[in-house]
């Protein structure tokens, strides 16, 4: 047992969710791996691996038994979470941001809207966190689209950028302004909005770097009629629901980056102990001895620290963003420089696409974007220290 098999040994996981954990790894290893590098070159999106974790039954995992779930922990979501991404980072980030966009839906949802949306996604439906605009990123209160009441309506009226599963969702967990707030960020509200919802419209698909195979795009609302009753809470109540998305989706983006991380740390590891040099494997040089010790300890660390956050989030703690900040930007940070120092690892090979690592590398970019710039969080993690 590696000290790998060892951190992940010592996590408090139920018997059922180590079962569940299995089944994934396994789903991941034989089934959605090999199709990566199809995906990866075709860009197609990767239904056939969505039909696959649904026929497990994976989103059910975070919604509970009331509305067709069958709950899980927190911790054992992350780990599926990383499981996935190891083996298509693509298939990771659609399947994590079903998670990401239903979480609030269960926090701050009405009785009536959970009943009417929750099974939705028990059944394997895709949803999208809706927030990302041309003029708002890392800053999402500077959003501009408009929710106007009328009558039992709100009338939706806007655009969306860099949206995760935007042309393929069932249901968008979508941020806009209410038109009634002047105050910019106590304007801020969030409802539900339906596949198939009149004045809905995919603008484009980006044509990305790497996460080819998962649908990033660009959505334009042109007054979309949606039922009042799926206003999650008050007009106004979206910062808060924002701010509780983001700092469970966070742990969610440093499990998809760690995935990518582990897979470039195994595929280095693979080759360096068969390839030569001089006569000699290249594990056998000190210098590259070095380089592994530092991958390897720093990997370590970050994914105690994962389970750190878990525990926090399954023991009911509210407190976390800083500790979700400081995991996101450390895991994303780390798989960029994994797959980097994969590449190099591998020599000319690593800048090939018949090596895997060529793929990683593309795909661990984007975990140092999205959930926030690392230049965004280590503002918010410095300015936590800033005596008031």
């Amino acid at each position: 047992m590696n000290v790998f098999d060892r951190i992940d040994a010592a996590v408090a996981f139920s018997q059922e969710e180590r079962m569940l954990i299995e089944s994934v790894r396994v789903l991941a290893r034989d089934t959605i791996a090999p199709r990566a590098e199809h995906y990866d070159r075709s860009g197609e999106f990767p239904w056939a691996n969505v039909k696959a974790i649904n026929a497990l039954g994976l989103n059910a995992m975070f919604i509970t038994e009331a509305y067709g779930g069958a709950p899980m922990s927190y911790a054992a979501y992350l780990a599926c979470v990383r499981e996935i991404a190891k083996a298509c980072a693509s298939t990771g980030g659609i399947w994590a941001t079903n998670f990401h966009a239903t979480r609030p839906l269960i926090d701050f949802g009405t009785e009536e809207q959970k009943k009417r949306f929750l099974p939705v996604m028990a059944n394997g439906g895709l949803a999208s966190l809706t927030i990302t605009e041309p003029t708002a990123g890392s800053d999402a209160t500077g959003m501009k689209t408009q929710f106007t009441p009328d009558g039992d309506h709100i009338v939706v009226n806007g655009a969306k950028t860099f949206i995760t599963n935007g042309a393929m969702a069932d249901l968008y967990l979508l941020f806009g302004k209410w038109s009634e707030i002047e105050d910019g960020k106590r304007a801020i509200s969030v409802l539900v909005l339906e596949k198939g919802t009149a004045g809905l419209k995919v603008v484009r698909e980006e044509d990305k770097m790497g996460l080819r195979a998962s649908s990033t795009a660009a959505l334009a609302f042109d007054n979309c009629r949606v039922p009042r009753a799926n206003l999650l809470g008050k007009p106004g109540d979206g910062l808060r629901t924002l701010l509780a998305a983001l700092n469970t989706s966070r742990p969610s983006i440093a499990a998809h980056a760690l995935g990518i991380a582990r897979a470039a740390f195994e595929d280095a590891v693979a080759y360096i102990n068969e390839r030569k040099q001089s006569g000699r494997r290249i594990v056998e040089f000190q210098g590259i001895q070095f380089m592994l010790a530092d991958m390897a300890t720093d990997l370590a660390q970050c994914e105690a620290w994962l389970w750190h956050v878990a525990r926090l989030v399954d023991g009911g703690a509210t407190d976390f963003g800083i500790e979700a900040s400081m995991l996101k930007l450390k895991a994303s940070d780390l798989a960029m420089r994994i797959a980097t120092d994969a590449v190099q690892l591998h020599g000319g090979y690593g800048y090939c696409k018949d090596y895997r690592v060529e793929r990683l590398m593309r795909d661990a970019k984007i975990t140092q974007i999205w959930e926030g710039t690392n230049q965004i969080h280590r503002q918010l993690i410095g300015r936590s220290f800033v005596k008031k």
